[in-house]
């Protein structure tokens, strides 16, 4: 067997062999070094701050690819200037070799209106702030809808929520300031139906029943009755039914009158108008009241009587001794008989005298 492997055909046929399989990977090498431009770098051009079109020119005409790649808007940078370049600007690279530009946007993303309409205006222009839309003007137009966000305007159009606008755009805002007051109702009798609504809903009012005369649901049936009737003043909103027919309003005057015996309350005229009179009321204040100081009702007493004491002709004069002598007797049952007083007015008796006795 050894002998078999020496042999000279064995011997060549190996070499052959090995003469083929290093010429193949020669020519491999080769062909991937002409296919790759092996030892061929080209420096990356330095464009950063440059605008995107001059960028884009530089990397052609030194051979190499690029690809656009737009950043978050900066107001700091102009509309498509290049802040970034990768590879760094310097880097070798092979020709052909895809260079990547990150550019500023002309201005910021779109971003889409949320939903806000109907909702309180508090909380709708805070939604709208956090998405980023400045809120210019507040326009305040009559609704039921009270401090309801009613429509979003940008440029004088209103936009529908899901609208794409440029972020920190300035939109103007439609608020309900609550509903009007006395607006005379219009006279839809002898319109149709669809003209009836639009000129209800003009009027700021709602549809409220629609009665059809067959029971089917006709818009070109004729109104030949509503309620409330027109001329009469409501608030805004308040719903006005309606009854159509394919018949005209003079057709149904009996079934006119059978439903204004139902819905329209007759005055009695003769009967005097009421007056009302508007009362005044002044705050009053009662003074406070102070108790009234007790009086003592003062008993009655009994007079003393004194003893009268001899006297001495020489103590009085001649005039004297002549006269006689004067006794009260009055003056001792007034005391016993004084009863005490009775209000608050009468005097307490006074204190009787005593009698006074003259000896001559």
């Amino acid at each position: 067997m050894l002998k078999s492997l020496f042999n000279w055909k064995v011997l060549l046929n190996l070499v052959v062999a090995i003469g083929v399989f290093v010429g193949l990977v020669w020519l491999t090498f080769r062909w991937l070094e002409y296919h790759t431009n092996h030892g061929q770098e080209i420096p990356v051009p330095n464009i950063v701050n440059k605008s995107v079109h001059d960028a884009v020119k530089i990397l052609d005409d030194t051979g190499l690819e690029y690809e656009v790649d737009s950043a978050n808007y900066d107001p700091k940078y102009r509309p498509f200037q290049v802040l970034q370049v990768y590879p760094a600007p310097g880097s070798r690279v092979k020709d052909g070799r895809t260079v990547t530009l990150k550019v500023n946007p002309r201005t910021w993303a779109p971003i889409a209106v949320p939903n806000v309409i109907n909702k309180y205006s508090g909380l709708a222009f805070q939604r709208l702030d956090q998405v980023g839309l400045k809120i210019g003007d507040t326009i305040y137009e009559p609704s039921i809808q009270k401090d309801a966000l009613l429509r979003i305007l940008y440029k004088g159009n209103a936009v529908n929520p899901g609208t794409r606008l440029p972020r920190f755009s300035t939109i103007d805002v439609v608020v309900g300031s609550g509903p009007m007051r006395n607006i005379s109702i219009p006279n839809v009798v002898g319109l149709t139906v669809k003209e009836a609504r639009a000129v209800i809903t003009k009027s700021m009012f709602e549809v409220g029943l629609v009665e059809h005369e067959d029971g089917g649901k006709d818009e070109s049936d004729i109104i030949y009755y509503q309620d409330p009737a027109s001329g009469d003043v409501r608030d805004q909103g308040m719903q006005i039914d309606l009854w159509a027919s394919k018949r005209t309003p003079a057709e149904l005057r009996a079934k006119v009158e059978q439903l204004n015996s139902i819905y329209r309350m007759k005055v009695d005229t003769s009967l005097p108008p009421v007056r009302y009179e508007e009362v005044h009321s002044e705050p009053s204040y009662e003074a406070p009241v102070v108790p009234a100081p007790r009086r003592e009702t003062p008993k009655a007493e009994v007079p003393k009587t004194e003893t009268p004491k001899p006297q001495t002709t020489a103590s009085k004069p001649a005039a004297q001794s002549t006269e006689k002598p004067k006794t009260s007797t009055t003056t001792s049952t007034a005391g016993s008989t004084a009863k005490p007083a009775a209000t608050t007015t009468q005097q307490p008796s006074q204190k009787p005298k005593a009698k006074k006795v003259v000896v001559e």
